[in-house]
């Protein structure tokens, strides 16, 4: 429970219809086996106690009493036990039969979970057994104690204030206005659903999709478990179809037609993250009218099972990569087409330098051309070579801009930098920052002052993890007119340049595109050693895969730096060691604060992801904020 994650489980027990001892022992298993695997929430099927398919036994006094007498004994049976678990059963309250889910936690009824909607179509014929549940929820008395009875039960930890548990039943789920709406906009983080609903030929895909979207709308975790072989199969055949999800995303799923207990974590601190910005989720001011239970549970640290992806900006699924980076090719594309003709301008000037960045500016400004109507030749692509360049990048450069068609110009910069050097009393032998920023700077004012004579803009290359480091020289290449790759990660700029590469039809280029992926990131500024590039960035600033992971899950979910850590470690298990994890990260947190100033007057640029760091939209910070307490969180961390 500790940062957040709480482990939870969806267990379907092995039953025998209206066999309640039977079944109540195998619920009681279950509850050993989730409970020792470190479950802290765990839900059974609807009505597992009895079974979900006795029909009309449901009537007999004596199955009732039985049942009651299992509730019992499953509550017993919790006792000491660190975890809110969630039972079905038929449950008779004023002479009236109602579909339940009891809430038990450490040996205590919490309270019991009415079922709102009763399916009476099809294969279904429930209001033949049972009543709605109330409207509203109220009290009883079970056993001498009071405890709450009906609908949008909340249950709140006291040692974990925003886990808030909530229940509803199978078909409550499948209804217009769910149950669970109201609860989770009263504060409800994860949605526990003991469910039995049969398989017919696709409906698993129905399914998963409703759970899956139902997580996406409360931005909820949810918890599905589904009944499943030792059902009747009289008429229909129940498959165990259990699934837990997180905000629209699936993060286990059950095999079907086995029994079968699934387990994942779900992140709290993530879920109220995107609440707290997501104006779209408006809190109901009904949370005073919902009665609340609280319950105890243990914060130990949380063994993480689920998988976190080393590049969270890249699908690690070929064809959803393929899609994604189509997308993105044309969102930037459409961008920079949109200016274009706003601006009325016919020409574009890109620096090319051989690198990725500037080949993925130069292939996006091709594409918004090829949409306007416009002859590639009225795209100026401007080498510069100086001190740093090397052959490779520089043939890379001019080989590129011939097979896209583009106008090749060359200006060689060094000896306009060198009286530049004369100017400011400053050595050409001095390899300091403004040996190299004067590079990049006078590289900016030759490409604005071409831009000027073609009635043209110039087009940023620069990336997104590059602006979240500053790793770029204010008013050099850190601007443009109009940055298409300013919300491209370093890690996607390099799919989308393999992915131009895989499609397109001309070898040449091709193997053109293939070299540019294969040469070390690198400006280029300090001179050559043997013909070969001194300068590699990720040797001075850390790798960018790194980098990428630190800025996802800082913005997208403001996670903490030691939670970033405890996950990357996981992430890069194999590939980086934590050393070289807590290293770069150290780097990180204090050139993202120091660096803001930069990032405050950037150019335009379309934005791409669910990250992007434009001061006009995603990221409105201060430029002198301080780095402090991020970097203490880091202190003793290993």
């Amino acid at each position: 429970m500790k940062q957040g994650l709480v482990k939870v489980a969806a267990a379907t027990p092995n039953i025998q219809v209206a066999e309640v001892d039977y079944n109540t022992q195998e619920i009681c298993k279950l509850i050993d086996e989730t409970v020792a695997n470190g479950a802290k929430i765990v839900a059974f099927p609807e009505l597992c106690i009895t079974g979900y398919t006795c029909g009309d036994l449901f009537s007999q006094d004596i199955l009732l009493k039985k049942t009651k007498k299992a509730l019992k004994k499953i509550i017993a049976h919790t006792m000491g036990k660190d975890a809110l678990i969630f039972v079905g059963l038929p449950y008779m309250v004023r002479n009236k039969l109602y579909n339940v889910a009891a809430a038990i936690c450490n040996g205590e009824l919490l309270g019991m979970v009415t079922k709102t909607f009763l399916p009476n179509y099809n294969e279904f014929y429930e209001m033949r057994q049972f009543k709605e549940g109330p409207k509203k929820a109220d009290w009883i008395q079970f056993e001498g104690e009071k405890i709450p009875f009906g609908p949008q039960i909340l249950f709140e930890c006291e040692e974990m204030p925003d886990l808030i548990v909530s229940a509803e039943i199978c078909e409550d789920v499948w209804a217009p206005i769910q149950p669970s709406i109201m609860a989770a906009t009263c504060g409800a983080t994860i949605i526990v659903n003991c469910s039995a609903s049969n398989e017919t030929a696709g409906k698993d895909a129905y399914r998963k999709a409703l759970i899956c979207g139902q997580s996406a709308r409360l931005i909820a975790g949810y918890v599905y478990a589904n009944a499943g072989e030792g059902e009747s199969t009289t008429d229909v055949v129940f498959g165990g179809h259990n699934i837990i999800a997180e905000n629209g995303t699936i993060l286990k799923e059950a095999d079907r037609y086995v029994n079968d207990t699934i387990y994942s974590e779900i992140d709290i601190e993530r879920i109220v993250g995107e609440r707290c910005k997501n104006t779209t989720f408006q809190m109901s001011e009904d949370y005073a009218d919902l009665i609340k239970v609280p319950f105890s549970l243990n914060v130990e640290e949380t063994e993480i099972t689920r998988t976190f992806e080393a590049l969270p900006f890249v699908p690690s699924n070929a064809e959803a990569r393929k899609e994604l980076c189509e997308e993105i090719l044309t969102i930037q594309a459409m961008g920079l087409k949109k200016r274009l003709a706003h601006t009325n301008c016919k020409s574009a000037v890109v620096g090319i330098s051989g690198g990725l960045d500037s080949t993925l500016a130069l292939l996006v400004t091709a594409k918004a051309f090829d949409m306007l109507g416009i002859d590639r030749k009225c795209i100026e692509s401007v080498t510069m070579p100086c001190f740093g360049t090397t052959d490779r990048t520089y043939t890379n450069a001019c080989t590129l801009t011939q097979k896209l068609g583009a106008t090749l110009s060359e200006v060689n910069i060094k000896d306009a930098v060198r009286i530049h050097f004369r100017d400011i009393g400053h050595s050409e032998d001095q390899h300091d920052v403004t040996f190299e920023n004067a590079q990049a700077r006078e590289r900016t004012q030759v490409l604005m002052d071409i831009a000027n004579k073609t009635n043209g803009m110039v087009i940023g290359t620069g990336d997104m993890s590059e602006l979240a480091l500053g790793w770029a020289t204010y008013n050099g290449d850190h601007m443009s007119m109009y940055g298409v790759n300013a919300s491209v990660p370093k890690t996607m700029v390099r799919h989308l340049v393999q992915y131009y590469a895989d499609t397109c039809v001309d070898e040449e280029l091709k193997a053109v595109l293939l070299d540019i992926l294969d040469t070390p990131v690198s400006p280029e500024l300090l001179p050559p050693e043997e013909g070969e590039i001194a300068q590699k960035t990720e040797d001075l600033v850390g790798p960018y895969e790194l980098h990428d992971f630190y800025l996802y899950y800082m913005l997208r979910y403001g996670y903490t730096p030691s939670k970033i850590f405890r996950l990357a470690k996981l992430a890069f298990a194999g590939m980086h060691d934590e050393e070289t994890i807590l290293k770069w990260m150290k780097t990180f947190y204090r050139r993202f604060f120091s660096q803001q100033f930069k990032r405050s007057c950037v150019p335009d640029g379309p934005k791409v992801g669910t990250v992007a760091l434009s001061p006009r939209g995603d990221l409105r910070m201060p430029s002198d904020a301080c780095a402090a307490i991020w970097l203490k969180d880091l202190e003793g961390l290993k």
